[in-house]
């Protein structure tokens, strides 16, 4: 009889993240493919304009995106949204720390955003917890993230909170005051099932089981109302 495999091997004995790398500098992507091979990521294809982008994550079907935040063609934020419920989880690594940048990437869908004086390792490692839904930002950015306006009632952002999208948002304050989800459906005008997606990327981006757990997570943070 084998020995059952340590937590540590069982995560090596892993697939690679399937990744898309969105970036126009040809030397960004290159240095992204290159290195994150070493951390359990494969680069399954790239793209270097929003258009491109969009096809590409449409025909690959990856597990996370990497995104720059100014691309040809409208920019990050712009992928996000031409996506829609076709975007994955998504991690920002972007020259700019600029505040309008930081906060409409993430209000547009992604769960993190780190600065490309990152190194491969960083980034790797951030990829595999925005995989997990866990937000990941570069500690530069913490000052934007705190001026974020994002509806608590303390008037400070929480970063899980600022990862998911508009929709999702809405979705989860009608949970919070006890919908069913034929109503939210009702109230929003979309089918069920799509209000069923939009409450999986909620319990896992807010890293809860449930949409009890998420509904005590919105109530207590004042995210309800």
């Amino acid at each position: 009889m084998t020995d059952a495999p340590t937590p540590s091997r069982a995560r090596s004995l892993r697939p690679p993240l399937r990744v898309v790398v969105v970036d126009d500098h040809d030397v960004v992507r290159a240095g992204l493919r290159a290195g994150l091979g070493d951390h359990r990521v494969e680069v399954v294809a790239e793209a270097d304009d929003v258009a491109s982008a969009v096809d590409v994550v449409r025909s690959t079907s990856p597990e996370v995106m990497l995104l720059d935040v100014r691309l040809p063609g409208g920019g990050g934020p712009a992928v996000l949204r031409e996506l829609g419920e076709d975007a994955p989880p998504t991690l920002a690594v972007s020259a700019s720390d600029q505040r309008d940048d930081v906060v409409a990437t993430v209000r547009a869908g992604a769960t993190g955003y780190l600065l490309k004086t990152s190194s491969v390792a960083d980034i790797a490692a951030a990829v595999h917890a925005v995989h997990e839904g866990r937000p990941v930002f570069s500690p530069e950015l913490a000052g934007h993230l705190l001026d974020l306006d994002s509806g608590a009632a303390d008037g400070v952002a929480d970063p899980a909170w600022e990862s998911l999208t508009d929709r999702e948002r809405e979705v989860l304050r009608l949970l919070a005051r006890g919908h069913p989800y034929r109503r939210i459906a009702e109230d929003l005008g979309v089918v069920a099932k799509t209000v069923e997606t939009h409450v999986r990327n909620i319990l896992r981006k807010l890293q809860v089981s449930n949409r009890h757990e998420a509904t005590v997570w919105a109530i207590d943070r004042g995210f309800d109302a």
